[in-house]
């Protein structure tokens, strides 16, 4: 088996090979980049499972009984255990800081990717007039970077006295993820 470490060296000398071949004026590189609406369509679709799963995961951290939807879509499905309709999710108290520095993470890396993906496929935006709802994406992740003056991630009751910071960052994230949805209807569009 191959370590982690020489595959990732060979994929970042792979991906700095056709950064190069793109950029290149040699007839022989080959490298094309297709800013499609299709191709585009199809990354956002994997972004939005990303961003339910982050806002559902901070959600979690105000424990609520929530009605079991593991077989939800499918008549046929059947679980083995016996378990009730209902069932009490919630994030441990000290697990609390992980997802939320998980989320904020992960949100910054596609911050930076979706003003990439501004400028790589601007014309393609611009042709399904989506230029304004990706402008939006961006604000409200850049709204999870913002500075966290607390020393701790706090976990306070959704209307209580104490924040809770994990429902604010699941906030951003949500309307990230609505408006990721409406920009995705737009590009289907034609």
């Amino acid at each position: 088996m191959p370590s982690a470490e020489s595959e990732y060296r060979k994929a970042i000398k792979s991906l700095t090979n056709y950064r190069s071949a793109l950029v290149s004026a040699n007839s022989n590189d080959k490298a094309q980049f297709y800013a499609r609406a299709d191709n585009l369509r199809s990354y956002l679709e994997e972004v939005q499972k990303r961003l339910g799963s982050y806002s559902h995961r901070l959600s979690s951290s105000v424990g609520r009984d929530q009605v079991n939807t593991d077989l939800a879509g499918d008549n046929q499905a059947q679980q083995s255990s016996k378990d009730g309709m209902q069932q009490q999710i919630q994030t441990s108290w000290w697990l609390i800081d992980d997802v939320f520095y998980e989320a904020r993470g992960a949100s910054w890396a596609l911050l930076q990717l979706l003003k990439s993906i501004e400028v790589d496929f601007d014309s393609v935006l611009a042709n399904k007039n989506a230029t304004i709802s990706l402008q939006q994406i961006i604000r409200e992740l850049e709204a999870c970077q913002e500075t966290l003056w607390s020393p701790m991630v706090l976990n306070g009751d959704g209307f209580g006295v104490l924040a809770n910071h994990s429902l604010v960052m699941a906030n951003y994230i949500s309307r990230a993820n609505a408006a990721l949805i409406d920009l995705n209807e737009l590009l289907s569009k034609g």
